[in-house]
């Protein structure tokens, strides 16, 4: 297990994929990786929200290894995006909504072979640029438990930064994908609105000042997401343009460069 925690923490999740794919680690490998360094980090970082284990497990045994990422570890929000069955706490200490679908950006991460092991902490309904609140605590930067890891993303960047997972899905309205990435070391980019669908449990927020997107350790992970979870979305009121092209890419230099 140490050396598969080691891959995980030296290789992005497009590396973790190229792995997968060549058969040199299996999908249930990495999860259980994972989870490993989620339990060995929880205590000091305070990032999950909520523990999706035993899910993650039985997904990392059925999914295709032919997909992007196939069997690399994720994380979810606790915010404003639905995972069938699993509480939704938004940061508050009031009781969560347990929702009875999976928001549209869910499945696309899922049809990309991602799996998501955790829910990621949030302030409460997202509108502080500290992950702190009352239902989950602080969490806090795993480059300096003295530090903040900013908002509202805070859980996202903490669970990437400290080697959890490779990547995890964020949220921006106001700065809250991008303040995260700058306070932990990670790649962090707000994208257009009408890029990445918000549905079924909101057409658009904040006047089209929301997106969905993710927190990485690469470039390259957060374009390659891009390039797989955009695209029209039938529920909303407008869309953005279509892209010409992919993304541009940059290989990745390993940790130690």
């Amino acid at each position: 297990m140490d050396d598969i925690e080691t891959l995980l923490w030296e290789n992005d999740a497009t590396g973790l994929a190229e792995r997968v794919n060549a058969g040199d680690v299996t999908p249930l490998e990495l999860v259980e990786a994972a989870i490993a360094r989620a339990e060995a980090t929880g205590h000091d970082i305070n990032a999950i929200a909520e523990k999706l284990y035993d899910r993650a497990r039985g997904q990392a045994k059925a999914v295709d290894r032919a997909l992007p990422f196939a069997g690399v570890p994720f994380a979810i929000k606790d915010l404003a995006i639905a995972i069938e069955g699993v509480a939704m706490h938004s940061g508050s200490a009031v009781p969560p909504l347990v929702p009875e679908f999976s928001s549209v950006l869910v499945d696309r991460y899922r049809a990309a072979g991602l799996i998501p092991i955790a829910t990621s902490t949030s302030p409460e309904y997202g509108l502080r640029l500290v992950t702190e609140s009352k239902r989950f605590g602080i969490t806090r930067n795993p480059w300096n438990r003295d530090h903040v890891t900013g908002g509202s993303s805070g859980g996202a960047a903490a669970l990437v930064a400290a080697g959890v997972v490779p990547a995890a899905h964020a949220s921006d309205g106001g700065g809250s994908i991008r303040v995260p990435a700058a306070c932990c070391g990670l790649v962090g980019l707000k994208t257009s609105r009408g890029r990445i669908p918000l549905t079924p449990l909101a057409s658009e927020s904040w006047y089209g000042f929301v997106v969905d997107h993710v927190v990485t350790r690469s470039v390259r992970d957060s374009a390659r997401l891009l390039d797989l979870t955009h695209g029209p979305d039938l529920l909303a009121p407008y869309q953005a343009r279509e892209r010409r092209r992919p993304s541009p890419r940059q290989p990745r230099a390993s940790r130690g460069s």
